[in-house]
């Protein structure tokens, strides 16, 4: 069956977790996807980040880069940036997240790549974008969680700024950048150019955080830390409630908020106190909201009791959305994403088999295939002799000058 994508080829210029992550994506939906990678014997930094072992590509980098090609090209060599212009001109997309006129020094910039190819989309991501005040610093994570908002209001209230588990900063602004890309195929088939598109990781993550600025436009003040030490709002019967046998993840998140009637009589079915809906204390939205604590500990003394799945089917099944608090090796074996074949596994020829996530868009007509990321360099001779047109003799000896490995 044919893919979304297919015809689309894609130059990943990127490394570590946001550009990858976009390529991913693109590459997840049926492009092809070339990843260049530095010809010095370790290519992409992501290979041998949180590594447990000194001879197998890590985890890290596995995550990020299924359904890719790869390949090696010295770009300080001028016949590695030559090779890198014969890809261009076969490319539909160019994609690169390298630091603030890391291209343009290599000769490699916008405007250097559109004359070779004026369809090309060149699609760039920065920590702080092409301009502004801080459009020379260089961004990680944990910087762009910082400078958007995210980490002021993400916490305990009385402690300081928490970081968010999720890569906002880093997947987020890989998906932003997808869209970006998607949004300049469609535009190009009207227009019959290419264009820039650019994701700043600071406007990203302010974009996902946009929500939490309600309080501010309203009043002017600051955004705060609304979670209490047991993670639960002040305003509604929801937030952590801790089950047996107690463990450090033995928790479920419920939300059940006190201006739902019919949420609220589903929460007390769940838990067989249907007394309480004719209680005078819940009896209106006012009554639950003046007595949020007193029912938040009905809920919590009827949790602590049963695991933490037997609360969320409790819960859930009578509509109150509810989740167990599931840790990353129970994410890994949980059967509900095994079924949906979003957790699978996948065979590597060095690793042998181990479970990867897998792409969380499912189109009807575009089946995803997961395919496992590829080996250090292992489609060079493929690349440059289908689309570098070069012989065998000439790979040699761009291999002897280290040009290509």
């Amino acid at each position: 069956m044919s893919k979304a994508l297919d015809g689309i080829r894609v130059i990943d210029m990127t490394h570590d977790q946001a550009g990858p992550s976009c390529t991913q994506m693109l590459a997840w939906l049926g492009a092809e996807v070339i990843k260049i990678e530095m010809a010095d014997g370790r290519g992409d930094r992501s290979r041998w980040l949180r590594r447990d072992d000194p001879d197998l590509d890590s985890y890290f980098y596995l995550l990020l880069n299924n359904n890719k090609k790869s390949t090696t090209l010295n770009l300080r060599d001028q016949r590695g940036i030559d090779l890198f212009k014969t890809l261009i001109r076969e490319a539909d997309v160019m994609v690169e997240n390298r630091g603030p006129g890391a291209m343009d020094r290599l000769g490699l910039g916008y405007e250097d790549l559109k004359a070779i190819n004026p369809r090309l989309i060149y699609a760039s991501v920065k920590g702080f974008g092409g301009y502004g005040p801080y459009s020379d610093y260089k961004c990680f994570e944990q910087v762009a969680q910082a400078t958007s908002g995210a980490l002021s209001c993400t916490g305990f209230d009385d402690r300081p700024p928490a970081m968010h588990g999720a890569g906002v900063g880093d997947s987020g602004t890989g998906m932003h950048m997808a869209i970006g890309i998607l949004a300049a195929i469609v535009q190009r088939a009207s227009t019959g150019t290419g264009q820039m598109v650019e994701v700043a990781m600071q406007e990203a993550v302010l974009n996902l955080t946009r929500v939490r600025f309600t309080g501010t436009l309203t009043d002017g003040t600051p955004e705060p830390r609304q979670t209490s030490h047991e993670g639960r709002r002040p305003d509604s019967v929801g937030g952590l409630f801790a089950c047996a046998p107690g463990g450090p993840d033995d928790y479920v998140y419920l939300t059940m908020p006190p201006d739902n009637p019919g949420m609220f009589a589903a929460g007390m079915h769940a838990i067989g106190r249907e007394d309480l809906l004719d209680d005078p204390r819940f009896a209106s939205p006012d009554d639950r909201a003046n007595s949020v604590e007193e029912l938040a500990g009905i809920v919590a003394e009827w949790a602590a009791s049963r695991d933490k799945h037997a609360v969320m089917k409790a819960f859930a099944s009578e509509g109150v959305p509810c989740g167990a608090v599931l840790n990353t090796a129970e994410v890994l074996d949980n059967a509900h994403l095994r079924e949906r074949k979003t957790v699978s596994d996948v065979q590597h020829p060095k690793r042998g088999e181990y479970a990867m996530i897998g792409c969380p868009v499912r189109l009807s007509d575009s089946p995803v295939e997961l395919e496992r990321a590829p080996l250090y360099g292992e489609h060079t001779d493929q690349i440059f002799t289908e689309l570098g047109r070069l012989n065998a003799d000439e790979l040699d000896e761009l291999r002897r000058d280290r040009v290509v490995l």
